[in-house]
């Protein structure tokens, strides 16, 4: 976890930073391993009662590790390459999706500094906090139909308690851009700050002075009030990208993105 992620403590307030700067916080394996045990890390920490959730750097993360990808090529005898998307190694989520959803189930609240990018993987991850401050510009994405696959760090059950239907199916559908002023708009940023992680800790120092035993009540009956549905939201996500990786169409939009060509597709 050391090299990429850092947990600092103080005042009942956990400092959490994605510290792979070098490569503006990519999700590889190092770094989901890491996450994870980081969230494993600050469950079992005693006088927790907030987590600021921040990436160092240029950004909070720029998604999926492009090195990533070159896996998802290697193909033996034509076959494509297989993971086990839907077993449950979390709960009601796979391995993928808990580095989001985990920051929803932790017993305290976590607020995500934002700031330079966070596509993807980082959107999602994101998402899985309580609360989200940013800078007016950075840049968005749900970027997964870029490279021909579906949103599936639980992002499909986050974003829909947080924007319209029709808007998550835009930004899904799309892949666009878009920035932090549009991100408030839409519901998916709480405030907009010129330094959101300074922003955070501030809040999490007030949220530290209050009850804890309220504060931890309280997240509870919320994330009791959204999670309806979400243990079969979250297998349809790991089915549908399982189906998905490796196919043909999914390999063509990972090289033509690539190799800077337009993608050339089949029905």
């Amino acid at each position: 976890m050391k090299d990429r992620v850092s947990i600092d403590f103080k005042d009942g307030i956990a400092d959490v930073r994605l510290i792979r700067a070098d490569k503006m916080n990519a999700l590889d394996n190092a770094m989901f391993e890491g996450i994870l045990e980081a969230g494993d890390q600050l469950r079992s920490m005693k006088g927790l009662r907030c987590v600021v959730l921040s990436g160092e750097g240029k950004a909070f993360c720029a998604g999926l590790d492009m090195a990533s990808f070159a896996a998802m090529k290697a193909q033996d005898d034509g076959a494509s390459v297989v993971r086990d998307l839907p077993k449950r190694t979390h709960g009601i989520a796979n391995r993928p999706q808990q580095c989001a959803w985990q920051w929803r189930t932790l017993p305290v609240p976590v607020i995500a500094a934002v700031h330079g990018v966070a596509l993807g993987g980082g959107f999602q991850i994101m998402l899985g906090a309580d609360m989200r401050y940013a800078t007016a510009d950075v840049r968005f994405s749900v970027m997964e139909i870029k490279w021909g696959l579906v949103p599936d760090l639980a992002g499909t059950q986050l974003m829909r308690h947080l924007a319209r239907e029709d808007v998550v199916r835009e930004l899904t559908y799309t892949g666009r851009i878009f920035n932090g002023e549009e991100a408030q708009r839409l519901g998916f940023v709480t405030k907009l700050v010129a330094d959101p992680r300074a922003a955070a800790l501030e809040t999490a120092q007030e949220i530290a002075s209050k009850s804890p035993d309220a504060v931890r009540a309280a997240k509870r009956i919320l994330n009791d009030a959204v999670a309806v549905d979400a243990t079969a939201g979250l297998m349809a996500e790991s089915v549908e990208q399982q189906k998905l990786i490796g196919s043909p169409n999914q390999l063509e939009a990972v090289m033509s993105n690539l190799q800077k060509r337009a993608a050339n597709y089949k029905d």
